[in-house]
């Protein structure tokens, strides 16, 4: 068998959870485990993690962000 015992799980430094109900929605950001804010946008995901000094060149790569509840593109409660 070549494949390894435990396969490396990564472990994203930005979280964006899932959709909250609001005026407008909105998404709560952790980053490293520390919840630093909402979010109302993508764009909001992309200015926090910049001022985190945090580079993100594929917001689709799980290695990067973990999308909690949908994608870059939920932003609306389903």
């Amino acid at each position: 068998m070549t494949e390894i015992a435990s396969p490396f799980i990564s472990h994203p430094r930005i979280t964006v959870l899932g959709v909250q109900p609001g005026h407008p929605p909105f998404r709560i950001v952790e980053i490293d485990g520390a919840v630093i804010g909402e979010a109302k946008s993508f764009t909001d995901v992309l200015v926090a993690a910049a001022a985190y000094g945090i580079p993100v060149h594929d917001a689709d790569d799980p290695a990067v962000v973990r999308w909690v509840g949908g994608d870059k593109l939920t932003w609306h409660p389903r």
